[in-house]
């Protein structure tokens, strides 16, 4: 019954002793003046919530308009900035803010939270609250808790939900193959009351000191494909995945979103190479076989709604297995999408 009580606790970490890094980049072609707003709005929420403002950072990602709109920020609120001046991509971003925090040897959570504001700011203190419970039960200190939409498909809409949701159930395949071969069982015994499989695409994660020590510090690994697809594409899955390798354990917890969100740079990518991406970065750095992840790709696939949206969604969902099988040297596979007789 104790453990009913332990939001008193969770505070006080979430107010002395987290921090937070929001990667900022604002495109060109955005209007600075909203994207102001947006930064400001996100930073202040969070500012607080953490308590002191200083372990929040704004990282700037090679984008002068964004540099802007942090240091305004960082004027008003009394938020810490760094920045790269040239664009590297989200992990690195974070990676850099994720190191300043680091310096502090108070700071105990690391949570990442998106610049769009579609990441709420009260509810970290349940993302605090899930990784000391997690680390209290299991004697392990190093935890990454994930921030679990309730839906993907309201934010970010049917095509971009349904080509995350491959690329979650293709990682959990991977996971679990490396486990197996690793002989170190998959623990997801705080992570799989949710759904079929974790949201590990969310955004919006926190991770205990050591899982960002584990995560950060090393220089981070490309696995043969380019930073590109590492810190571009395949950024959410490299945060779990290095965490997971470590040792870390993976909790999920419930968390909101918008029904839509306010603002997304998702158009100005290659969706179906990004996606692509984010299915190969993790099986390449988790060894998984070229056989094993056209096995995974095909089982996936009839999952899929999209699928049943001829011709374009199973173009789309084809298009994407072709550049993952083509990246792996596999056998041209054919047009069709198999998938079950009857329901």
């Amino acid at each position: 019954m104790t453990r009913l009580l332990d939001y008193a606790p969770a505070l006080e970490t979430l107010r002395k002793t987290t921090g937070v890094v929001i990667p900022v980049f604002v495109p060109p072609t955005t209007d600075v003046s909203f994207a102001q707003q947006m930064i400001v709005e996100t930073a202040g929420a969070f500012a607080g919530v953490v308590g002191d403002p200083a372990r929040v950072c704004l990282s700037v990602d090679g984008s002068p308009g964004g540099l802007a709109a942090a240091r305004e920020a960082a004027a008003r609120l009394g938020v810490r900035v760094t920045h790269d001046d040239v664009n590297r991509g989200k992990f690195f971003a974070l990676r850099r803010g994720m190191t300043l925090l680091l310096e502090d040897p108070a700071v105990t959570c690391l949570a990442a939270a998106d610049q769009d504001g579609d990441h709420f700011a009260n509810e970290l203190v349940n993302l605090v609250r899930a990784a000391r419970y997690t680390a209290e039960t299991s004697g392990v200190s190093a935890v990454v808790v994930i921030g679990q939409r309730l839906s993907r498909h309201h934010p970010m809409g049917l095509l971009r939900a349904e080509l995350e949701e491959l690329a979650d159930r293709v990682l959990l395949e991977a996971l679990r193959y490396h486990a197996a071969v690793a002989g170190r069982p998959l623990r997801l015994e705080y992570a799989t009351v949710q759904g079929e499989f974790p949201d590990f695409h969310s955004g919006y994660k926190l991770l205990t000191r050591p899982a960002a020590e584990a995560v950060f510090r090393p220089e981070p690994q490309d696995a043969g494909l380019g930073a590109e697809a590492m810190s571009r594409h395949a950024v959410e899955a490299v945060m779990t995945v290095e965490a997971l390798l470590s040792g870390a354990l993976l909790a999920l917890v419930r968390r909101s979103t918008f029904d839509e969100q306010p603002v997304t740079a998702f158009g100005l990518l290659n969706r179906r190479r990004m996606t692509a991406d984010m299915i190969l970065w993790p099986c390449r750095r988790l060894g998984a076989p070229a056989a094993f992840v056209r096995q995974w790709m095909d089982n996936c696939l009839p999952a899929l709604p999209l699928g049943t949206l001829a011709p374009q969604g199973r173009e789309e969902l084809l298009d994407v297995r072709r550049m993952v099988l083509e990246n792996y040297g596999a056998e041209k596979a054919d047009d069709r999408l198999l998938r079950p007789r009857f329901l």
